[in-house]
């Protein structure tokens, strides 16, 4: 009970008069609850769950959040269910947890889909509560402290890469630097260990080099400081190494072309002394132009607020000061936590509110992303662009990513002034709509009431979500039938790309699938979605070229069978053709129908009467042909023994195939083929072909090998 203590200990630094019943009762039920698991590296699972409280306190989180951090995996993990948590501790503790428990894999079609879905469940989550993503980042910090101990290379390569692209920008949106910075120097690590390992030794040699000289600036601004009774804390820091790497790729520079590879930082108690220690380093050391930032006038997004300039040094050497005030320097370690730490209580909380506009941007636009794809890429660009800051000609202040065109400035204010932009002047000079917004622009949105409204070229200039979506809703309510004729045509120039046609692709079964897929109504929706800029046409006609692809190498695998199936087709198999003689009769495979199916006939041409099942997807496009539909039976004293297929979904066991032929065994079913495969996710399919004289026994079969522990899913498959 030696971590208990110690956590319970650092949780009273934060909050001396909390009663901590709570988290002595979550540190027991998770340390219960995860007995017998082990981590990767061999250590207990518990751990884990441990080390992410720890990681909460030291940002100073309220006493639920920390609880919240010790039962993050136990539903996930665990037989301990949210109903359990709720009545053990509350419907906020419990509604924390649900927030961070990734959505079951099986309930999607692809692991990008999976992936997207949770994103959207964790951000709709931090909309109600912030607190979850806290958790979720400290999780995702402490697993990246152990992930050399993860087995798969691949695996540690994908968290690394997920842990840049998502949870670093994440941190660095909430102002969490002290996460965001260790973050990415791990995921860093993983990625580009040997770029890792040159960058540490050269910037070591580089502090090295530069410390006497440093010490020296340090000491000379302590002394006029001093003098002029300014009270200030003064520290030497080199900038964190993915920084550096970051801006040595990006700007095409070595190292000793970055001016800011080392750091003073002076932290004050008011913005009035900032701006005093601002004057004074400029009067000791000469600045470089235009390497001065106000972010105290100009606070970021994320709430940092500092003074930054770069001087040279009597040496000759470039270095950064940075300078703010207490306040603002807990606010830049700590972000969206100082919203708990070093207040009495909750602060305003439509100030927080401000703070989070880009989530709130961010829940707007994720409802019109129906692409999983398309949503993950939108959703990395608007977490990691760097921003400018442009005025309005009133002089307020307007942040955009970095990239934005007046176009993302004019929707930014209001649809209507993006609707009816007609151009626009920077600092005065008329500019094109695709110009790229710098800070320090002063814009002003030229519009027209003649206009009839954005242009679809608009879609491709734009590079806010914001934006995109209001030019997406303006095509929307327009005449519904002009956008699925254009998006009709879009498609059909898209179809011809490919060497075909889009009446050979618009099948109803085919649409009908991708119609759910994007949760709408009928096909001209789709039509339409794709006229107005909701959908791409790449995104429904590549999806419509699978189908395609599909059907026509079944029908090339049906013609191959038919080939070679003349022993089946040389009598009637136990079927009675109505009102035709001596009519050969083959069983098709694209549905393998069994006696007790309810069965159709089709007059082939040169290979006789076809038997389906009435249910035969395929029957669609034969039932076009009414002449060459022949009512069939079975015949009652039919012995014939006939091919049948089933798949199996199981979990992976030893074992497995075995327990099935002897089952099969036991049954008197003999198998003619099988097949396995397993997946990636710890899942086996398994294919069967069995000699079968009816579908009451093939149903019985199935009900055999459902009953199977290991059993997911068993379905009556084609060939």
């Amino acid at each position: 009970m030696e971590e208990l203590q110690h956590l319970l200990d650092k949780i009273r630094e934060n909050y001396p008069d909390e009663d901590l019943k709570v988290i002595e009762k979550a540190y027991r039920l998770a340390e219960t609850a995860h007995t017998g698991q082990l981590r990767a590296s061999g250590e207990p699972y518990f751990v884990h769950p441990y080390g992410v409280a720890v990681i909460l306190t030291d940002l100073g989180l309220d006493v639920d959040t920390i609880a919240a951090g010790l039962l993050h995996d136990v539903v996930e993990d665990t037989p301990v269910t949210l109903e359990e948590i709720t009545d053990e501790f509350g419907s906020e503790i419990a509604s924390l947890v649900d927030g961070v428990t990734k959505l079951s894999r099986f309930e999607f079609r692809t692991k990008e889909e999976q992936q997207a879905e949770t994103y959207r469940k964790m951000f709709l989550a931090m909309a109600k509560d912030i607190r979850v993503i806290l958790i979720k980042l400290a999780d995702r910090l402490h697993n990246m402290r152990t992930l050399e101990h993860l087995k798969n290379p691949d695996k540690a390569i994908m968290k690394a890469k997920e842990t840049l692209e998502i949870y670093a920008p994440l941190a660095h949106r909430l102002g969490i630097y002290r996460l965001k910075v260790e973050l990415e120097d791990r995921a860093f690590s993983f990625l580009e260990p040997e770029a890792y390992k040159e960058l540490i030794d050269k910037m070591s040699a580089k502090f090295a080099e530069r410390e006497d000289a440093l010490k020296e600036a340090m000491g000379m601004l302590r002394t006029k400081l001093d003098e002029m009774h300014i009270h200030a804390e003064i520290e030497g820091r080199p900038k964190h190494y993915y920084s550096i790497y970051k801006k040595m790729k990006t700007q095409n520079k070595t190292l000793d072309q970055i001016f800011d590879l080392i750091a003073v930082r002076v932290i004050v108690d008011t913005v009035k002394d900032c701006y005093a220690v601002l004057g004074t380093v400029h009067t000791l050391w000469k600045p470089i132009p235009g390497r001065f930032k106000d972010y105290i006038a100009v606070p970021k997004p994320n709430m940092y607020q500092s003074l930054h300039t770069t001087l040279i040094s009597r040496h000759g050497n470039p270095f950064e000061i940075q300078i703010r005030t207490f306040e603002m320097h807990r606010t830049s370690e700590y972000g969206i936590a100082a919203h708990w730490k070093y207040k009495e209580g909750r602060s305003n909380e439509s100030s927080l509110d401000m703070k989070l506009a880009w989530l709130r941007q961010i829940l707007e636009w994720q409802d019109e992303t129906k692409d999983a794809r398309e949503f993950m890429d939108t959703l990395k660009i608007d977490l990691y662009s760097d921003e400018v800051f442009v005025y309005t000609p009133k002089g307020d202040v307007i942040n955009l990513p970095k990239g934005a065109t007046p176009l993302d400035f004019a929707y930014s204010i209001h649809s209507a002034i993006g609707n009816k932009c007609v151009g626009a002047k920077i600092s005065g000079k008329i500019v094109p709509l695709d110009y790229h917004l710098k800070t320090g622009d002063i814009v002003e949105v030229l519009t027209s009431s003649s206009t009839k409204g954005p242009s679809m070229d608009w879609l491709k200039v734009v590079v806010t979500s914001q934006a995109r979506n209001k030019i997406r809703a303006w095509f929307k309510k327009q005449n519904k039938e002009e956008n699925v004729e254009r998006g009709k045509d879009m498609l059909e120039k898209e179809a011809r790309r490919h060497g075909c046609h889009l009446s050979d692709l618009n099948k109803p079964e085919w649409m009908d699938d991708i119609v759910k897929k994007y949760s709408m109504t009928t096909a001209d929706d789709i039509y339409a979605a794709v006229g107005y800029g909701g959908l791409t046409s790449n995104q429904v006609l590549s999806r419509l070229l699978e189908y395609y692809k599909k059907a026509r190498k079944m029908e090339i695998k049906k013609a191959k069978a038919a080939e070679n199936s003349a022993s089946r087709n040389s009598a009637s198999q136990g079927v009675i053709v109505k009102g035709e003689h001596n009519m050969l009769v083959r069983f098709s495979k694209c549905c393998n129908p069994l006696p007790g199916d309810d069965i159709v006939g089709y007059i082939t041409r040169g290979r006789g009467v076809s038997i389906h099942r009435r249910d035969c997807a395929n029957l669609n496009d034969l039932a076009a042909d009414v002449g060459r539909m022949v009512d069939v039976e079975w015949e009652s004293d039919a012995k014939t023994s006939y091919q049948a297929d089933i798949q199996l979904l199981a979990s992976d066991h030893p074992g497995l195939l075995a327990n099935i032929f002897n089952m099969m065994a036991q049954m008197n079913i003999n198998i003619t083929a099988i097949n396995a495969r397993t997946n990636k996710n710890g899942t086996v399919v398994v294919n069967l072909t069995l000699e079968i004289t009816s579908v009451e026994i093939l149903e019985k079969v199935m009900k055999t090998l459902k009953r199977m522990p290991e059993t997911m899913e068993v379905f009556r498959g084609t060939t």
